[in-house]
C-alpha cells in the first residue's frame, strides 16, 4: 500500500528582534540600501501613534508635516540625493522618478529606514535620524513587496504583531484586528495561512498591519508594481479613501492624477513640485523628451 502523502510544514516565523527588523524594512536593494533599526525612545519623543486612537485603522492619523532641510545622501562614491528642501503637508502626496532617481532613498528616509550624510528629516518635529523609534510610532511604511514585511505565520497574526508594544488590552487588540481585517476585505482569511494568500490580498494585508497602528503618516513605496490590473486597481481605490496622510511613489502615473500634489525626482533632486498635471507633464519632458 502507498503511503499517503504529508501536507507540507508551514514553519512559523521569527518573532524575535529580526522579525522586528522585517515589518519596518525589506532586504537591501544594491543601489539603495537601508539603515540599521534604531533604538526606542521614551517619554515625550515616544509618540502615541502605536496605543492611542479609538479603534479604527488610520481613523485617528489626520495629516502629520514631513519637513526635508538641506537633505544630501550618497552610496559610496554615488550621489543620490542632493541639497533637498520640503516641506509636506498636504493629504496626498505623490511622488514620480526614473529608476535610480532617488526617489525610493527620499521615501525611505521619512521613518529612518535611510538617513541622509547632510541635512535634517523632521516628522511632526521629531529629528529621523535621533528618534527614529519615535517617528516609526507615527509613519507606516508599505514596500512593494508585501512578503518584505510579513513576519506571522496567519492573517490576523500578522496584524496582531503590529500591536504587541502598545498598553492596549487584549480585548482591544483584538478589536483593532477585527476592525482592520473587516476594513480591508479580509475577515473571512484571519485564520488563513499568510503564505498563501494572493499578491492583493498580501498587499491588503501589509496595509492593515500598517494602518492598525493609527499613523499620522502612510508612505508607500510602488504598493502595486507587482500587482495584476485587478489587484492594483482594489489596492489604489482602498488608498484613495484613506484618512491619514499618504505619501506615494509609483510609476504608474494614472494613479497620481488625482493627488494634491506631485514631485517629480529628477538626478537626485526635486526637478518639480505641484499639482499633478503640470508636474506630469514636466516628468514626461524629462523622461521622454516630449
Amino acid at each position: 500500500m502507498r503511503a499517503l502523502a504529508q501536507p507540507p510544514t508551514v514553519p512559523r516565523r521569527s518573532t524575535g528582534p529580526n522579525a522586528e527588523r522585517c515589518r519596518h524594512a525589506q532586504p537591501a536593494e544594491p543601489t539603495e540600501p537601508t539603515a540599521p533599526a534604531e533604538p526606542a525612545v521614551s517619554g515625550d519623543a515616544a509618540g502615541t501613534g502605536a496605543t492611542g486612537g479609538t479603534g479604527g485603522t488610520g481613523g485617528t492619523g489626520g495629516t502629520g508635516e514631513v519637513r526635508f532641510d538641506g537633505v544630501s545622501h550618497a552610496y559610496g562614491e554615488r550621489p543620490v540625493l542632493h541639497t533637498i528642501d520640503l516641506r509636506l503637508t498636504e493629504h496626498r502626496i505623490g511622488v514620480v522618478g526614473g529608476n535610480g532617481s532617488g526617489k525610493s532613498t527620499l521615501a525611505r528616509m521619512i521613518n529612518g529606514l535611510v538617513t541622509p550624510d547632510s541635512g535634517r528629516v523632521l516628522v511632526n518635529g521629531l529629528d529621523v535620524a535621533k528618534h527614529g523609534a519615535a517617528v516609526r510610532r507615527q509613519v507606516g511604511f508599505v514596500f512593494t513587496d508585501p512578503d518584505s514585511q510579513i513576519v506571522m505565520p496567519t492573517v490576523a497574526e500578522d496584524v496582531a504583531f503590529s500591536l504587541r508594544r502598545s498598553t492596549l488590552s487584549k480585548a482591544e487588540v483584538q478589536q483593532r484586528v477585527d476592525n482592520a481585517l473587516r476594513q480591508f476585505g479580509l475577515a473571512g482569511h484571519a485564520d488563513h495561512p499568510t503564505h498563501l494568500l494572493s499578491g492583493g490580498q498580501k498587499q491588503l494585508l501589509a496595509l492593515a498591519a500598517m494602518l492598525v497602528r493609527d499613523p499620522q503618516t502612510l508612505v508607500c513605496d510602488e504598493p502595486t508594481t507587482l500587482l495584476d490590473l485587478r489587484n492594483t486597481r482594489m489596492v489604489n481605490a482602498l488608498l484613495r479613501e484613506l484618512p491619514v496622510q499618504l505619501i506615494l511613489v509609483t510609476h504608474q502615473l494614472d494613479l497620481l492624477t488625482d493627488m494634491d500634489r506631485v514631485l517629480v525626482v529628477h538626478e537626485g533632486r526635486i526637478a518639480a513640485d505641484g499639482p499633478p498635471e503640470p508636474t506630469l507633464a514636466r516628468y514626461h519632458e524629462l523622461v521622454l523628451g516630449s
